[in-house]
């Protein structure tokens, strides 16, 4: 693995996987501000691949159907991916390709887009889930950018001119970080600078994206007439991948709810007490303030008894120290997961992207491992008491 950086600045890591026959890219750029409106990010994404100066939308996906090259744009809270797969011999060309997408993209076909997400997204609203996981969403980041829910969308969109978001996207383009990370069995042989060093250059301004917080509990609830189950969310803002809790909340998440039948939640919720058809808990990084949450979909009657049982559950991670079983079998599920995560050339390259825009290494995955391997009980214990407040999100939909 070696780092280059290209004649704008973009800082750029070659992994070399021999014997691959497609290589993959990722290219991250930097969201330093919030949109003015929620949507106006989405819309820009669904546009970036609608043609180019050179190109149409059907001469782009004709490029790629013919090659066999999959290159897609992703806005995430904190960047904007681009990220292509390709056979190794069409290396150049999906290269260029994104280039051209990048430096020139027209954002054509505005009107029919905002329609179709729009259409996309009451759909998606008549899950229960969805609905729950939309109402948490914007109750824990309220009134911030990582709170542009579907329903948030659905708001605002309507406020967002074509003019906007090309306007928002030369500002991302033109003042964000960028960082790449190639993977495969291929010699670049400059070609990385010939198609991506003469994008505008990697600035690395500061963020205005405020740090979220939550000031006081806080219960949401809607009523859903057709909802079969009741489905609820209870969550806390928790620091990010910067923190030294980092690999320590997401061990406490493979334990409480994130490895499957074998979690507290699903033996103590499920299996003992017949509260969920469904119980987990995840972890949902953003660079300003993550959120740490517990799900469940149970029987409308068991609403305060499954609330009462994440609170008993939540106690016990906080007063009774993980067992040295339970903490081995909970590090080996991760680092297991870990490593199926970075299985792919893609995979390989999200992953060393992510690290690098986030502010870390290329590499850091190795050292997220190691850190992972050192955590104690009692860190476990500290951090769960740390984070696992009174100051959380409640959120319940229910007939």
């Amino acid at each position: 693995m070696r780092e280059i950086i290209l004649s704008n600045g973009i800082k750029a890591c070659i992994k070399q996987n021999k014997n691959t026959p497609r290589v993959a890219l990722t290219l991250n750029i930097a969201i330093n501000n919030p949109e003015k409106f929620a949507g106006e990010y989405s819309m820009m994404n669904r546009l970036l691949l609608k043609g180019t100066e050179k190109y149409t939308s059907a001469d782009i996906a004709n490029i790629m159907d013919e090659n066999a090259i999959e290159l897609i744009t992703e806005m995430k809270s904190d960047y904007l991916r681009f990220r292509f797969v390709c056979l190794n011999e069409d290396f150049e060309l999906a290269l260029s390709l994104m280039s051209d997408i990048i430096q020139n993209s027209t954002f054509e076909e505005y009107d029919k887009e905002l329609v179709k997400m729009k259409g996309e997204l009451v759909a998606e609203l008549d899950s229960a889930k969805v609905k729950v996981s939309d109402l948490f969403t914007k109750t824990v980041y309220k009134d911030h950018y990582y709170g542009h829910s579907y329903t948030k969308i659905l708001e605002e969109v309507d406020n967002v001119s074509k003019d906007d978001v090309i306007n928002s996207y030369r500002n991302i383009i033109n003042s964000g970080k960028k960082t790449i990370a190639l993977v495969g069995d291929i010699e670049e042989n400059g070609l990385l600078d010939k198609y991506l060093g003469i994008i505008p250059e990697s600035k690395d301004n500061d963020s205005q994206i405020e740090v979220p917080v939550i000031k006081n509990q806080e219960y949401a609830e809607i009523i859903k007439e057709d909802a079969n189950q009741a489905q609820i969310i209870q969550g806390w803002i928790v620091p990010s991948i910067e923190s030294d809790d980092y690999p320590v909340l997401m061990l406490l998440n493979i334990i409480l709810g994130a490895s499957g039948l074998s979690s507290r939640l699903f033996l103590e919720l499920r299996e003992k007490k017949g509260l969920a058809y469904t119980v987990r808990t995840s972890y949902e990084t953003h660079k300003k303030g993550s959120v740490f949450n517990i799900y469940i979909g149970t029987e409308p009657s068991n609403i305060q008894t499954s609330i009462d049982g994440f609170k008993e559950e939540i106690e016990k991670i906080k007063t009774i120290p993980v067992s040295d079983d339970e903490l081995k079998n909970a590090k080996n599920n991760l680092i297991g997961k870990q490593q199926f995560l970075s299985e792919t050339n893609s995979q390989q390259a999200n992953i060393m992207a992510y690290y690098s825009i986030m502010g870390k290494p290329f590499n850091y995955r190795e050292s997220v491992i190691e850190k992972i391997k050192a955590v104690t009980s009692d860190d476990i214990l500290k951090c769960a008491q740390k984070y696992f407040n009174d100051n959380y999100i409640l959120a319940v939909i229910k007939p």
